[in-house]
């Protein structure tokens, strides 16, 4: 028996089952976890989809309004993380897949610590949804234009729109027979790539006013500050873009975003051609990507800047 075969007889025998996924969830990450959810519902399962916060333009997703803030349940039979390469990372849940019986863990981050009984992690899918939709079928469970959608934003917000590097003849073999399905490509495009609400809008703009080109112009920088966020009545995800801001520039290998919260200052990196940001991000106890990572860092900005530049310094040709 397959590990995927494996996975469905786990799911057959559960009579509780939970889904997780990171924290400061992603289009791939409320994506994959809402299509694994309406999946599991047409199959005749009664899954929780856990979520904490998530940014409200995925909140047109199918079934969105049924995600839950935490759960009254102390043991699921079947806790399943999406998406999420580290148990730690489980959006402050962790304990709900700690206490579960069976454990399983669908990802496509190259960083994946395996921390679940049944591991199905593939480092080559562009996107997590892409796993997903390959898995769903396996299970012979219809992809109905819902969970379709569910699975298209996925694979749209973590492939940039198709422009990274990741992207497959695969995935544009998947987009076509999810739009044969009916799912609606162009306005889910609309919606979770160029739709900004207003908060977006005024921290893209505080930040463009603030963007450093470094290192010759190979490094673009920029940040916001918790005042920031205050000031222009930002919300969850309204953050979400700005570090493309400097990876757009013409010359940048690098481009650096750093916002502060009352964590920590929480690092994200893109990069272009050749710098591996996932190395940088793990030298911090982050990871993601090669080309797109993220860490969560103790100090000021300041401080954070110059630790993660000096990383970075050491990658650039």
């Amino acid at each position: 028996m397959n590990t995927l075969d494996n996975m469905l007889e786990e799911i057959k025998k559960a009579k509780t089952i939970v889904i997780l996924t990171h924290e400061n969830p992603d289009g791939d990450a409320v994506g994959t976890s809402l299509a694994l959810y309406n999946a599991l519902k047409n199959y005749g399962k009664n899954p929780d989809i856990i979520i904490s916060e998530y940014p409200r333009i995925f909140t047109f997703l199918p079934r969105a309004d049924e995600i839950k803030k935490e759960s009254s349940v102390k043991k699921y039979d079947l806790a399943i993380s999406v998406d999420c390469a580290t148990m730690k990372m489980l959006d402050g849940f962790s304990k709900y897949f700690e206490n579960a019986k069976m454990k399983i863990v669908i990802d496509h981050h190259g960083t994946n610590t395996m921390y679940g009984d049944i591991n199905y992690v593939n480092p080559d899918a562009p996107a997590c949804a892409q796993i997903m939709l390959l898995i769903l079928e396996h299970f012979k469970i219809e992809i109905t234009q819902e969970i379709g959608t569910c699975i298209l934003t996925g694979i749209i917000t973590d492939t940039g729109g198709f422009k990274y590097s990741g992207v497959t003849a695969e995935t544009f073999e998947f987009v076509a027979w999810l739009l044969n399905k009916g799912v609606n490509v162009s306005k889910i495009y609309r919606q979770v790539l160029q739709m900004k609400t207003r908060p977006n809008f005024e921290l893209n703009r505080i930040a463009t006013n603030r963007l450093e080109l470094l290192e010759d112009g190979k490094v673009a920088y920029t940040y916001i500050t918790e005042e920031d966020e205050k000031q222009v009545g930002a919300g969850t995800g309204d953050h979400e873009g700005i570090v493309e801001i400097g990876r757009d520039i013409e010359g940048v290998e690098v481009s650096i975003f750093i916002r502060q919260t009352e964590k920590g200052c929480k690092v994200s990196l893109r990069s272009n051609e050749y710098v591996n940001v996932s190395d940088v991000c793990l030298f911090f106890g982050g990871g993601g990507h090669i080309r797109a990572a993220g860490a969560l860092m103790q100090g000021s900005i300041e401080q954070v800047k110059e630790k993660i530049l000096y990383q970075i310094k050491a990658q650039l040709k």
